[in-house]
């Protein structure tokens, strides 16, 4: 053969190997559980492969979890029910793309950005990967402006500023969703970022019409991934929804991130970390699951010549036992928290946030000097109540023995009735303060 045939046939066999149509394909080696084991391909942690059915009728998508030397492990995005060793796969060489746009507020889409509410995208759509990106610590802004989320009891005593992450921890049923809806619809926020994560479909569809409402909804962005939906969908909705966050504060506007909730976030990376293998380790968690936190919360906070992220994430405590590993570890990664409890929601007191036990580590400088002194002598009073309640409930405590708990047990039913607030109440920031400001003149000079 002349070496112009040779130069020819080499050529050809360059463009083939370049060529988009040559795919190379993968076997399925063994089915387990939620993931497949495979071998045949070069592939990357979270590239999306094709799952080619041998009769060529059922194909889906898989993301890639762990990799071998021999083989590696995808978790499709749908049932594996029907899959078989027959099954083939294709490398696509790509991670999931988000879309982006300002057209999308008042939409609702599913984990990977696809809509659910009968609509297409808008035209002027662009496709964007995950950021986690590590943020230069000084480039970030100091947090000095408030949050007005129009939530009596967070505004006075958990003050929340624009650019903070904070977490509600709450355990099932103490009016959680509730709750994050008057933020949604009352925050001085210019676009809301919602992730429902792990979600009953009831409670989705009860949360937008009904909790977040029209008002809500129109400077809103839903992302859904319901619990019957794999692991992947309930994991990779948080980056959706945070990378989405991202590109629009990028673009200067204020974002309010609200996240429910991150607990099932864990439970998503727990069943992808015992699905490829890794070991476990307090409560059957994984390290990836304690890895994978802080790089998402940090996407949070304002930075320099953009606008900010105000994160609210809530924390499913299980069985009420708040020092339970994610409620700890998210404590420690977060800028305060919110404790909802259910001996408040028990008695019909919404929202059944304790005020003692939540903390905003902003406080000091969210709130003027007054303002500080006046929550403190609150905070004083109800912490004096809660010594003694059991004996007044009990008839144990007699009048007279205490003038200023005399006085706190006279003004107390004031108190709760400030701080229970209606679905519907939105209250101005100022006026809650002259209330306040009342109340604690009113003991003061009945306990001197």
């Amino acid at each position: 053969m002349s070496d112009s045939v040779n130069n020819i046939v080499n050529n050809i066999l360059k463009k083939l190997n370049t060529s988009s149509f040559l795919q190379y394909l993968g076997k399925v080696k063994e089915i387990k559980g939620v993931s497949i084991e495979a071998v045949g391909l070069n592939v990357s942690i979270g590239e999306i492969v094709e799952i080619i059915h041998p009769n060529k009728m059922n194909c889906m998508f898989a993301e890639v979890i762990s990799v071998g030397e021999q083989s590696f492990t995808i978790m499709p995005f749908g049932d594996i029910h029907g899959l078989n060793l027959e099954c083939k796969l294709i490398s696509s060489k790509k991670t999931i793309q988000i879309p982006v746009s300002l057209n999308l507020l008042g939409r609702v889409l599913d984990a990977l950005g696809n809509p659910i509410d009968g609509k297409s995208l808008p035209e002027n759509v662009e496709f964007i990967s995950k950021n986690l990106i590590p943020i230069n610590p000084l480039h970030r802004v100091p947090i000095t402006q408030k949050l007005n989320t129009g939530i009596k009891a967070i505004d006075l005593f958990t003050p929340i500023g624009i650019g903070q992450r904070i977490g509600i921890f709450a355990g099932s049923g103490v009016g959680k969703s509730t709750l994050l809806g008057m933020l949604c619809k009352y925050a001085t926020a210019d676009v809301i970022i919602v992730a429902l994560v792990g979600e009953r479909g009831r409670e989705v569809t009860d949360f937008i019409s009904s909790v977040l409402g029209e008002q809500g909804l129109k400077r809103s962005i839903i992302y859904v991934a319901t619990a019957e939906q794999p692991a992947v969908f309930r994991r990779f909705i948080a980056y959706t929804a945070t990378t989405v966050a991202d590109w629009y504060r990028a673009k200067g506007f204020n974002v309010l991130l609200v996240m429910d909730s991150i607990t099932r976030f864990a439970y998503a990376q727990r069943e992808i970390g015992l699905a490829a293998s890794e070991p476990t380790g307090l409560r059957g968690y994984p390290a990836s699951v304690f890895s994978q936190l802080p790089p998402l919360i940090e996407r949070g906070g304002a930075l320099l010549g953009q606008g900010s992220i105000t994160s609210i994430y809530t924390i499913l405590v299980e069985g009420d036992d708040y020092n339970e590993p994610i409620s700890d570890h998210m404590r420690s990664i977060l800028d305060g928290h919110i404790i909802l409890d259910r001996t408040l929601a028990d008695k019909g007191h919404f929202p059944a946030i304790n005020v003692l036990k939540s903390i905003s580590r902003l406080s000091s400088i969210l709130h003027t000097t007054e303002q500080k002194k006046l929550i403190a002598q609150l905070k004083k009073y109800l912490a004096l109540y809660n010594e003694y309640a059991d004996m007044i409930h009990l008839g144990a405590y007699q009048s007279g023995q205490n003038k200023l708990l005399d006085c706190i047990i006279q003004n107390k039913p004031e108190i709760d009735k400030t701080l229970i607030q209606l679905e519907s109440e939105h209250i101005k920031p100022d006026s809650i303060w002259i209330i306040i400001k009342n109340i604690a003149s009113k003991i003061d000079a009945l306990g001197e």
